[in-house]
């Protein structure tokens, strides 16, 4: 058991172990967040007429979906913050530091 805690310790198994599960977990919280609160309140700080991921540009037969990427970048960043602090919070980060 003691070769597997070294082991698990020096790959970093457990950071990436704990990024998965994190991730997955707030994952759904996170976009009804981002798509029931800060969309909206984003689409009229923008202008866009209704909800934020329904905001383009025109420009001649194209339409530029830019509301739509930034929904997903605002979605992201928050789950990798709650994910950062979990991390922290939880002291996780010092598991995977090998041995001096």
């Amino acid at each position: 058991m003691k070769g597997f805690i070294n082991f698990i310790r020096e790959q970093g198994v457990v950071g990436l172990a704990v990024g998965f599960i994190l991730g997955g977990a707030v994952s759904k919280v996170v976009s009804a967040l981002v798509s029931d609160i800060l969309n909206p309140l984003l689409g009229i700080i923008l202008g866009a007429a209704g909800e934020l991921k329904t905001a383009s540009i025109n420009i001649g037969s194209a339409k530029i979906l830019y509301g739509d990427f930034i929904s997903v970048i605002v979605d992201f960043l928050i789950i990798a913050l709650v994910v950062y602090y979990g991390v922290k919070t939880l002291k996780l980060d010092q598991l995977d530091k090998p041995k001096s």
